[in-house]
């Protein structure tokens, strides 16, 4: 079987870290026997290129030096902060259509499956004729979230891109309930991702030596949907009998705010904002973290998260994890059995469930114990994977049999 994926964005090259759990989709499904080809826009000027054995074909749609549209952050973004950006919609959606038959006559394809279907429910549509094959529509929540709230003139479109569409998936809950609202009825299968963290980094924390200080852990973009502001305050109100201190690992446009917020509120000592970190240390900051926080919040453009893929890294470690009630964020965090839940954009509730996990060793475990568990159980790799084939499957059964 092969399967075309149409993405917004994939790696440029090997040290890139963008999405990584679709990355780890591919490279199983590969491994099933399942033959991935991306379908992505060009950076740049960056043309077709294979990356971890995956063939990546790219289109341009402009001139190299402009072509920013995705990558370095989300479509979204970069139109909010540069509105002139908003002028590369038309061609990276005519020469991306107009790419797509340089594709589909190099290679055939069996399934079609796009990731963010707005906009990309367009390409899936030509895609899927030309190929005369079945198409996927996987909505990740914030495609959705940017029309409803942003833009509600293109929900018909929406509407239009589920009903042509074979099959129609969600990450979680949360996003399922957001497309049956635009279209009552509609079947969709939840599909979440698993967690990136190889198994034997699992096992880490095993070795960690016991700590007068304690580390709290955040890992993510720094977006405003993230909340991480509210926990930098957090961090001001913790009642802890020891010290505690905060690593906030990632990058984006809320870096700045956040250093200045970290020096207004005189935790210079205590909040170490680290960027971009490699794999390894990624998994060594995991191993290290005696708590793990995603303090998310519904953002000004109506958007939060759709899942959150670090609370699954978190708990495949055993942490304890404190988390907002919001969005996909329950499928993972049930409060008081895989973790602690606070409502969003409460500092002191933030730190009340802060101090109270790090205080209380008993919880931690059992918090960390189950949490990870529950994530075997629920988010394991093999089971998604198996998933996924099964519905490619059907879908390419189904086809066949109308013809």
């Amino acid at each position: 079987m092969k399967v075309l994926f149409i993405v917004t964005s994939f790696q440029r090259d090997e040290k890139d870290v963008i999405t990584p759990w679709m990355l780890e989709t591919m490279n199983r499904l590969r491994a099933k026997g399942v033959e991935v080809v991306v379908y992505v826009c060009a950076y740049r000027g960056l043309g077709d290129h294979r990356i971890h054995g995956i063939q990546v074909r790219r289109f341009r749609y402009f001139w190299r030096r402009l072509e920013l549209l995705s990558h370095d952050d989300t479509v979204p973004d970069q139109i909010r902060r540069n509105r002139l950006f908003a002028l590369l919609v038309v061609p990276y959606l005519v020469f991306g259509v107009w790419g797509l038959r340089r594709v589909l006559k190099l290679e055939r394809f069996d399934v079609i499956h796009v990731h963010w279907p707005f906009p990309h429910g367009l390409f899936g549509y030509f895609a899927g004729r030309w190929a005369h094959a079945p198409v996927v529509s996987q909505f990740h929540g914030v495609d959705l979230r940017w029309v409803v709230n942003k833009m509600p003139f293109f929900v018909p479109f929406l509407r239009w891109v589920i009903r042509n569409s074979a099959l129609v998936a969600a990450n979680s809950s949360h996003t399922k309930a957001e497309i049956e609202r635009i279209a009552p009825g509609t079947p969709v299968e939840i599909v979440p991702y698993g967690s990136p963290v190889s198994p034997a980094a699992e096992q880490k924390h095993l070795d960690k030596d016991s700590r007068s200080v304690r580390r709290v852990l955040f890992v993510g973009r720094l977006v405003e949907r993230k909340g991480v502001a509210y926990l930098v305050r957090a961090m001001k109100e913790l009642d802890c009998p020891f010290p505690v201190e905060l690593d906030i690992v990632g990058a984006g446009p809320e870096e700045e705010s956040l250093r200045r917020l970290v020096q207004e509120l005189g935790l210079g000592q205590k909040v170490h904002l680290k960027g971009l970190v490699s794999p390894p240390e990624l998994e060594n900051y995991y191993a290290a973290c005696d708590c793990f926080v995603l303090p998310a919040i519904v953002d000004s453009k109506g958007d939060t998260e759709g899942l959150g893929v670090v609370l699954i890294e978190a708990l495949t470690y055993q942490k304890p994890v404190v988390a907002s009630s919001l969005g996909g964020i329950v499928d993972v965090i049930r409060h008081e059995e895989t973790g602690l839940l606070v409502p969003e954009k409460d500092s002191s509730a933030l730190a009340r469930a802060i101090s109270r996990v790090l205080t209380d060793r008993e919880l931690a475990s059992r918090l960390g114990q189950d949490g990870c568990r529950f994530v075997r159980r629920y988010f394991d790799w093999d089971s998604i994977i198996e998933r996924w084939i099964s519905l490619y499957r059907e879908i390419v059964s189904s086809r066949e049999k109308t013809r």
